[in-house]
């Protein structure tokens, strides 16, 4: 009489063990981390014609690269035809000259000693300029890292400051703050400097083992979040005091958004292979205002 109940209860464990067996597994606990991306707010080619160009009047949640991209022109010959410097932010309201694509590439590629010469002779037949080359106008499109810096801010609705006077004098070159190492690896795949076929590098390249922790060199606020250079893929930018900037490309995760302090040491991303690169890697770059210089020797003075 005693089987009974131990019967039963064997077949309650066997019936126990068939459901565990095809509960589905229990969800992963890696809380996947979002990609920030560079998403500016389109801007629409609208302006009036002006000559030589078109006048752009900036608009709410605008940035300077996507007015550069509305009207397929570089945004640093925008930013060149109405003086804005490089650490200027346009404002809602402000009206921008925009020179066309042959004004952009004329001023870019014209000799100083042609410009000099002025109008052709009286009765000469001016020449018809040639037709645009597409690819040469995707070339002057491409952006670069001082493109980013300037003109990736949003438009402000703030007044323009007031003119105080004569400006001080300010030192040639910023001073750079201590730099940490920014990934584990002290391997320079690619170094500083010119390179075979007329390329030049303005930083380096070390290598790193995918997904490994990239870390802030200094105590900054990230500037910039994005993929919008190519060859980099996935680049974030950091300011620093005095206007000293590091960028960290080719990484497979960005962990900071644009706006975000950090500290030294800070984790902002993970190393990848995203870019115009071969293997894992980190392209780390120092600029000192719009002159790149080479990071080593700050970088070896911690290591």
């Amino acid at each position: 009489m005693r089987l009974v109940p131990v019967l039963g209860l064997m077949l309650l464990a066997g019936c126990a063990g068939r459901n565990a067996a095809l509960a589905p597994p229990p969800p992963p606990s890696r809380i996947e981390v979002e990609k920030p991306r560079w998403q500016p707010v389109p801007a629409v080619a609208d302006g009036k014609p002006v000559p030589g160009g078109r006048e752009h009047v900036v608009k709410a949640g605008e940035t300077g690269l996507a007015i550069a991209a509305a009207y397929k022109v570089p945004w640093r010959s925008i930013a060149a035809a109405n003086g804005i410097g490089f650490d200027s932010v346009i404002r809602v309201g402000q009206k921008l000259f925009v020179p066309t694509e042959a004004t952009a590439r004329a001023a870019a590629t014209t000799p100083p000693a042609d410009r000099a010469r002025g109008s052709p002779p009286k009765g000469a037949q001016p020449k018809r300029p040639a037709p645009p080359d597409p690819q040469a106008l995707a070339q002057s499109f491409q952006m670069n890292i001082d493109d980013l810096v300037s003109g990736s801010a949003v438009a402000t609705s703030a007044p323009p400051p007031a003119i105080a006077g004569p400006a001080r004098p300010q030192p040639a070159l910023p001073q750079v703050p201590p730099l940490a190492w920014p990934v584990d690896g002290r391997v320079i795949l690619s170094g500083f400097g010119p390179k075979p076929g007329g390329k030049v590098n303005e930083g380096v390249v070390i290598k790193a083992v995918a997904g490994s922790p990239v870390r802030a060199a200094a105590p900054g606020t990230v500037l910039y979040v994005g993929d919008a250079i190519e060859s980099f893929g996935l680049l974030v930018l950091v300011r620093h005091a005095e206007g000293v900037i590091t960028a960290y490309g080719h990484l497979s995760d960005a962990l900071v958004a644009r706006g975000q302090p950090v500290d030294q040491g800070a984790i902002i991303g993970r190393a990848g292979k995203t870019g115009a690169i071969a293997e894992p890697a980190l392209m780390f770059q120092l600029r000192l205002g719009r002159k790149a210089v080479d990071p080593l020797p700050y970088l070896r003075r911690q290591a």
